[in-house]
């Protein structure tokens, strides 16, 4: 039952990821990585705010959001490679600037969707 629910989160997570990304990329075109860095901040607000609501919440709810969506919908290697393209490319500011943002925004997303599934 476990591998199903990562395995149905994850249809879900995989195309949001996609087309969030796309959608982002198309209205914000730069060498930045806007759509990656949207993703992946949703997924630790998300991923914190089931955390924070776990004890409230099915297991089986936690494995299908948490494991399965969550999961598909970040991308640590995209992160990695975006970074790596632009310190190729020279762009030394915008591959900081991903890095340093990834790492605070993400935490203090996480941070605030924890704060928010523990009230409620």
């Amino acid at each position: 039952m476990t591998v199903l629910l990562v395995l149905l989160g994850g249809a879900v997570g995989a195309p949001s990821r996609y087309l969030i990304d796309r959608l982002i990329q198309q209205r914000r075109p730069s060498v930045f990585p806007w759509g990656t860095l949207t993703v992946n901040l949703i997924g630790c607000l998300v991923l914190g705010l089931l955390t924070g609501a776990s004890h409230q919440l099915p297991k089986e709810a936690v494995t299908f959001v948490g494991t399965g969506f969550c999961g598909a919908l970040t991308t640590f290697s995209t992160f990695g490679f975006e970074t790596t393209r632009l310190l190729e490319d020279g762009s030394l500011l915008e591959a900081g600037l991903n890095a340093v943002a990834s790492l605070v925004l993400g935490i203090l997303a996480a941070t605030i969707g924890y704060a928010i599934g523990t009230v409620a």
